[in-house]
């Protein structure tokens, strides 16, 4: 995504030769092993069986393994941020932060950060999708998994 206007709406991450292109090849694979495993049962279709489900396993954890260390990464990012723009009375709250919200909040601009913050937990908000919808002057974050 370039820089030009990333908003709630176009902020999700998809890489079209893993989404559009290796996700349907495998899925086809598997399609095309079951197949064969049913119709022409052995040794042989029942490996390319197990394989063609092993490679969509794998293809799943690939993208959720980046996701979790992303949102690893974002965690401690949020955490320092907010270290520096939060007022004293709402800086020893930052533990209470949960991964989903600090992941949700990251998309704020630093005016408006310690506001939505004081909000996020005082009204106990976790829902990511609730939590992005409230930001108003949204941060493009382009370099995501």
């Amino acid at each position: 995504m370039a820089d030009t206007g990333q908003t709630y709406r176009n902020h999700a991450r998809y890489v079209p030769a893993y989404h559009m292109v290796a996700g349907p090849i495998l899925l086809i694979n598997f399609l095309w092993c079951a197949y064969r495993a049913f119709t022409r049962a052995g040794p042989d279709s029942a490996v390319g069986l197990l394989l063609s489900i092993a490679l969509i396993i794998m293809f799943l954890f690939a993208r959720a393994f980046a996701v979790t260390v992303q949102d690893r990464v974002i965690r401690l990012e949020m955490r320092l941020r907010l270290r520096a723009l939060l007022p004293a009375d709402l800086a020893p709250r930052i533990p209470e932060f949960t991964r989903d919200q600090l992941v949700a909040l990251r998309f704020a601009s630093d005016a408006e950060l310690p506001a939505l913050a004081r909000k996020v937990l005082d009204e106990r908000l976790s829902d990511r999708k609730a939590i992005k919808q409230l930001v108003r002057d949204w941060q493009a974050d382009t370099l995501r998994a």
